[in-house]
């Protein structure tokens, strides 16, 4: 078998924007509830990304670590075709811990999320239900009474990436193997076993309570992203393309939340 050579493709640096609305409520000591819609844009302000609605329970099973779990219902827009995309349906685990050191915060909280595809989508190019693994590491500073500065490190784990086996000759794709010609695109989607980090985030924001119940929260988000991107015909019996796309984006966002 020959080795898998991939293109690499830089994209130009985007600005978008976050506005969220949600909602906290205390069920019992430790144990809250939470609703939450968030809008996204992209294309530097110019088109809709997304809506996005979730609902999560979190749990303090000890005073330093909360467990939780969540669902997201995901609107995608598609700004080229001017309409909503194929939902996605995100379910997903959390583990945090946290640790005050005199005014600060810090904080590690491990997600694995899975999110389904619905509708038609190429077998080929993406699994039905990708899952990621997403490390947060975050430091905020309580010494004010109302206004609590924070910044955060996270990295995210694409964990069943197709996998192709493929050879690449400076115009096509091509495998040695018992069903293709030399120079033909026969070539094998060995699995969606493959695993990498295909995201690094960065983000500094401020939390401000506005009352006993009301808080806002304004923040810049940083994102650089590395998709190994796929792109083959539906009946997989051509590999189109194997390139490595890598882009930023910068997100300005806005939150506001009611907790009772």
């Amino acid at each position: 078998m020959m080795a898998v050579a991939q293109t690499d493709v830089a994209l130009d640096t985007e600005f978008g924007g976050r506005l969220a609305v949600g909602m906290d409520k205390k069920i019992v000591k430790g144990l809250h509830v939470s609703l939450a819609e968030e809008v996204r844009f992209d294309n530097n302000f110019g088109s809709l990304n997304r809506l996005q609605t979730t609902v999560g329970v979190d749990y303090k099973v000890h005073p330093n670590v909360k467990v939780g779990i969540g669902y997201a219902f995901i609107n995608g827009y598609s700004a080229s075709n001017q309409a909503f995309k194929n939902a996605r349906h995100r379910v997903m685990a959390d583990v945090m811990g946290t640790l005050r050191l005199d005014d600060f915060n810090l904080s590690l909280k491990e997600r694995l999320q899975m999110t389904h595809r619905t509708g038609d989508f190429n077998a080929y190019q993406n699994p039905a239900n990708a899952l990621m693994l997403k490390s947060r590491l975050m430091v905020k500073y309580k010494g004010f009474d109302f206004v609590k500065p924070y910044a955060y490190v996270e990295m995210r784990n694409y964990l069943n990436a197709p996998v192709v086996a493929a050879a690449y000759d400076g115009s096509n794709y091509f495998t040695l193997d018992d069903y293709s010609e030399t120079g033909e695109a026969g070539w094998f989607l060995s699995g969606f076993n493959g695993g990498y980090v295909n995201r690094w985030r960065g983000s500094v924001g401020i939390d401000v309570k506005i009352g006993w119940h009301n808080t806002l929260n304004f923040y810049i988000l940083g994102d650089y992203v590395t998709d190994k991107v796929v792109d083959a015909n539906a009946e997989g019996t051509k590999l189109k393309s194997y390139t490595r796309e890598k882009g930023f984006k910068v997100w300005a966002g806005a939150e506001y939340e009611f907790a009772f």
